[in-house]
């Protein structure tokens, strides 16, 4: 596949890239030839091959879900800035 100065003025306006004119003419040839190596990746058979996200088949740590109150109430308060009764007060805001 081959790109003209012109769709490739289009792709940097739509990617919002400032391309003098002048350099135009060489992005258009280094694109192309970006190009046809994708084409090629089109040609080789991947029937048979799962979908992957990395190389590595490995499980992500993760910890137990478990619903806690944070265990001090204190704690969990002692940055608020006007607490009330053990809970955090907020302005109204219905009326």
């Amino acid at each position: 596949m081959s790109l003209d100065s012109k769709t490739v003025a289009h792709i940097a306006t739509l990617a919002r890239i400032r391309v003098p004119e002048a350099d135009l003419p060489g992005l258009a040839s280094e694109l192309s030839g970006i190009m046809t190596w994708i084409e090629q990746l089109n040609e080789v058979d991947t029937k048979g091959v799962e979908p992957m996200s990395g190389v590595l088949a490995r499980d992500l740590p993760r910890r137990a879900d478990v619903v806690n109150d944070g265990g001090d109430p204190n704690k969990v308060l002692a940055n608020a800035p006007e607490p009330a009764h053990g809970f955090f007060t907020v302005p109204k805001v219905v009326e």
